[in-house]
């Protein structure tokens, strides 16, 4: 535990890339696998579930501390932070041994929590807060939490450990993908020259990801060279058959399979060695909104009534696996003609490949993108004709050109701080529009700002506060902002009655008054037709 709380150190005190890479070869060469696994595990953003509850945590704080639990509260809610509050009022130990290995530690102090009553629970943590220091008891608080984030991206742990095998970092990338266990075998195998033939049969490859294009496509060259397909506002995955069965695995290393049955069952022809990168969508003769598709998400066992309401597809765009042979290093243009030849001959109802979008020259494109939202679709994927399918988000070869998003104006009424590097300032805001002589809030949203707007607008938070719920404050309704979102639909769980899809701070309008703000029943006509009162 104290070789990576320095790791952790090291880490969080530089932003040099290649200082981070440095400290985590240096970490990963000596570390026993035992302690590895489990690093790798951490540093990938994998996380254990919550395993005490906050109140009992904050509870324990204030008893270990000798504070009064008011006093706790008033401190966590300036810090932000529980792992880090707590860290700071509990007195450190006057430790005389080594603090455990980092295995042992997860395995046989923190996992088994889950399973304890509370009085042990109580024990087990107040004995270790008694013996790790520093670093070692933010981190194992952090485990606790559930909310263990080391603040290096998973690009960045696939580089350092590639370099340290000295395999090519796109192959570390598919050895990482999938459901492992942080086991020393696992750990072992990460580091091997050798090829994989022994993964398991259910691993995904690393997601071939777009750039969002912000010029002229013009600009990118010939328009011959390129393949337009619409981008489908849906859930990208991987469907997956080998050895006579079906895996599916969303972009977000999620196993999925089992929701979606009515193309899972379809899949069963696909032929064995067949990996396909798609879209799920929400489908009935053609892309249901967005919406519909949440009624699926989360669900692993559906009934006939939703399958009936909420129909889905697999539409598939890129052939990764034919015949149990890696296709990623064939062009583009290859591989769509071998995965159209292979749904000539296994054509399916649920599981298709879409339309492509055909266009002469790039004067044609605008056109196009402009027609995607009553298609049903967030915009147009540009795609180079000779393009292997890379790992991540390779600038060059794939861009995604959506629809430009809707706005509107709203008004500032509550913030709440942030969280890590940002939890000593209000950065999370809840946004609302007029209703009758009233304002209901419509959206929440942390990013779109500069960091010198959010220090300024913190400044004035703090100056025109004129409630407080917790670490929630309620200010004056003077600051207007304009919003973006992608999408808006009927919601019953909030009060607006309406929900939208990815909004964040387009600017802050600081030309506008309050009574400039929009209204409900404007962002009302923005609803799907379906979705409208009577």
């Amino acid at each position: 535990m104290q070789r990576f709380a320095r790791l952790y150190d090291r880490l969080d005190g530089t932003t040099s890339t290649n200082a981070r890479v440095a400290a985590m070869v240096d970490y990963f060469r000596d570390v026993p696998a035992e302690d590895g696994a489990w690093a790798v595990w951490c540093l990938t953003g994998r996380r254990l579930k919550r395993l005490v509850p906050s109140g009992m945590l904050r509870q324990w704080g204030a008893e270990a501390a000798g504070l009064p639990h008011w006093l706790l509260e008033s401190s966590y809610q300036h810090v932000g932070d529980l792992a880090e509050t707590l860290n700071l009022l509990v007195p450190e130990p006057e430790r005389t041994t080594d603090a455990p290995p980092l295995h042992r530690l997860i395995e046989r102090d923190v996992r088994p929590l889950a399973r304890l009553a509370e009085d042990e629970k109580r024990e087990r943590v107040l004995e270790a807060w008694g013996e790790l220091r520093g670093t070692e008891r933010f981190l194992y608080n952090k485990l606790l939490t559930g909310a263990l984030r080391v603040g290096v991206s998973r690009r960045l742990v696939t580089r350092a450990l590639a370099e340290l095998a000295g395999i090519d970092s796109g192959l570390m990338a598919h050895r990482l993908m999938g459901d492992w266990q942080p086991t020393p075998g696992f750990f072992r195998q990460l580091l091997a020259d050798e090829a994989d033939a022994d993964l398991d049969i259910s691993r995904p490859y690393p997601f071939f990801l777009a750039s969002p294009l912000e010029s002229d496509p013009a600009r990118l060259g010939p328009a011959e060279a390129w393949r337009a397909e619409w981008k489908w506002d849906g859930i990208r995955a991987q469907l997956i058959r080998r050895d006579g069965q079906t895996f599916l695995w969303s972009r977000g290393e999620e196993r999925l399979d089992g929701r979606f049955p009515e193309f899972e069952r379809e899949a069963e022809s696909l032929p064995d060695g067949t990996v396909l990168d798609g879209e799920i969508m929400a489908w009935r003769d053609g892309p249901l909104p967005f919406a519909v598709l949440q009624r699926r998400i989360g669900r692993k066992k559906v009934g006939r009534k939703t399958l009936e309401t909420a129909p889905t597809a697999f539409l598939a765009y890129d052939l990764l696996e034919m015949d149990g042979e890696d296709q990623r290093d064939a062009v583009l243009d290859e591989r769509i003609r071998r995965l159209q030849t292979l749904f000539d001959a296994h054509p399916g109802q649920r599981i298709f490949r879409p339309e492509s979008v055909d266009f002469e020259d790039w004067d044609d494109l605008p056109a196009l993108r402009a027609s995607a939202r009553e298609r049903g679709v967030e915009g147009v994927m540009l795609k180079a004709a000779d393009s292997p399918y890379r790992v991540g988000r390779k600038r060059g070869d794939w861009w995604k050109w959506k629809v430009e998003p809707y706005t509107f104006d709203g008004v500032l009424l509550y913030a709440q701080p942030g969280h890590g590097r940002r939890s000593g300032l209000f950065t999370d805001y809840t946004f609302a529009v007029h209703q009758a002589d009233a304002l209901v809030p419509v959206a929440k949203a942390y990013s779109g700002l500069t960091q010198e707007e959010i220090e300024e607008l913190d400044r004035w938070i703090r100056a025109h506060t004129t409630d407080r719920f917790g670490p929630v404050r309620a200010v004056e309704p003077l600051q207007v902002f304009e919003l973006a979102f992608e999408g808006i639909t009927r919601s019953p769980r909030h009060k607006s009655g309406i929900a939208m899809r990815f909004p964040r701070i387009h600017r802050w309008r600081r030309d506008l008054s309050v009574k400039d703000a929009d209204s409900l029943d404007e962002l009302e006509r923005l609803l799907p037709d379906e979705a409208k009162s009577p």
